[in-house]
């Protein structure tokens, strides 16, 4: 029984911690009730997606994509796209981060707090 785990988590382990990165960051978003731990939490999500589609991308006993003399089996070789697409990910998450900043400043301008809790009540008076 024991040698099954090992073999299990020596094969698959690296995705089972990205799903644990990925509820963790999930956990955090629903439970935390300060906005910039909420933005935190989505960027931990963001990057247990983007650790997962690089993890997916390897494969045993390839090499980069580059042209090597006596390699000339597709095989050989790890695919590239995973790797280009998570580069355009980081770049989108980049972007949210900051979006996220610049309305947490305006949401702590107009309501004097990133609490949840205030900003709903603060909320709930001005109607």
């Amino acid at each position: 029984m024991m040698t099954e785990i090992n073999d299990f988590l020596a094969e698959k382990g690296i995705y089972m911690l990205t799903v644990i990165l990925f509820f963790l960051g999930m956990f955090g978003m629903a439970t935390c009730g300060n906005y910039m731990k909420k933005l935190m939490c989505m960027n931990i999500m963001q990057i247990a997606v983007i650790f997962f589609f690089l993890c997916l991308g390897q494969k045993s006993g390839g090499t980069i994509p580059v042209t090597i003399a006596g390699l000339l089996n597709s095989d050989d070789y790890i695919n590239p796209l995973p790797h280009a697409l998570m580069l355009t990910a980081i770049v989108v998450s980049l972007g949210t981060t900051g979006l996220g900043l610049a309305l947490l400043m305006r949401v702590k301008d107009k309501y004097g707090s990133i609490e949840e809790e205030v900003v709903i009540k603060k909320g709930d008076k001005e109607k």
